[in-house]
């Protein structure tokens, strides 16, 4: 019975000391919060909406707060707003979690206070597609129940330190969260000096590898691995680069793409200006994005 017992008081005393320090967020609580410093609150970017955030805290006092700075592709978003003294959240080492470590996860209520659940981390190094639809690698995987509402809230040790930011749910009772580890903490730091993160984009709509391989077969091309271009956004870096609908892209800032995982990689790599390889037909052309065509432009 010493263990329960020992379970019972932890989570009790996570429920006392973490509760005034995760919020709801939004009028209707799409998601949670976590108070991270005096005045700032880390949260999911899918949980926004507009640069105006309603933030419900533990003893029912609602409030406006303004976005800071957002990474939609890393699923990250930092507010600023009046958080009254509450105690911010310790951050702790979610690199080191391994499989096997008990962990708590903790999301706001719409009664006020937090809910706080138990369960252990199931693997590491796991991956998701965030709202821009770019993967996400490296979460944290485990099995501490989230209700509806729970995205943005912490997941914590023992001690109540930060180990991660609950994020997405897998269903059969498998929850992913961020890690709390310094490239994510230096990332949080940068929003919330309003360095909000915008990655290069082509602006194109893509095909997956094997429905470019069969359309360009039935036409009489030769088969070669890469994305069908479907369309190609008015305005956007493709365009102007005159790439076009039809357009086989084979190669992105220096790396062979033939996945949209493989472009969504290669374009965060990529600096400002950078070279895109596509094929037209039979003829192959390289073309610059952020500068003038390089060869081969229509």
């Amino acid at each position: 019975m010493t263990l329960f017992a020992d379970l019972q008081s932890t989570i009790a005393s996570l429920a006392e000391t973490l509760g005034p320090s995760i919020v709801g967020i939004g009028s209707r609580q799409r998601g949670s919060g976590i108070v991270i410093a005096d005045g700032r609150i880390l949260t999911n970017a899918h949980n926004i909406r507009g640069d105006e955030v309603t933030v419900t805290f533990s003893d029912g006092r609602s409030t406006h707060g303004r976005l800071a700075g957002i990474d939609v592709d890393g699923d990250l978003a930092v507010i600023d707003v009046d958080t009254s003294g509450a105690t911010p959240v310790e951050w702790g080492d979610g690199a080191g979690a391994a499989p096997g470590a008990v962990v708590f996860g903790a999301a706001a209520t719409s009664g006020g206070g937090a809910r706080i659940t138990f369960g252990t981390v199931s693997a590491v190094a796991r991956a998701f597609r965030g709202p821009g639809g770019r993967r996400i690698a490296g979460s944290l995987e485990h099995t501490a129940p989230l209700a509806p509402g729970s995205s943005g809230g912490a997941l914590v040790d023992g001690q109540g330190q930060l180990l991660g930011i609950n994020t997405n749910r897998l269903g059969d009772g498998f929850y992913l969260a961020l890690p709390a580890e310094t490239a994510l903490r230096d990332r949080v730091e940068r929003l919330g000096r309003g360095e909000s993160v915008e990655r290069p984009r082509l602006g194109v709509a893509v095909a997956p590898a094997h429905v470019a391989r069969r359309l360009r077969r039935s036409v009489g091309l030769p088969e070669r691995d890469g994305l069908l271009v479907r369309g190609v956004e008015d305005g956007s870096p493709a365009a102007r680069a005159g790439i076009q609908e039809g357009d086989l892209l084979v190669e992105a800032a220096g790396r062979s793409v033939s996945s949209p995982d493989d472009l969504f990689e290669a374009l965060s790599t990529a600096g400002d200006s950078f070279e895109v390889k596509v094929i037209r037909g039979t003829e192959e052309r390289t073309v610059a994005i952020g500068g003038a065509p390089v060869t081969g432009e229509a």
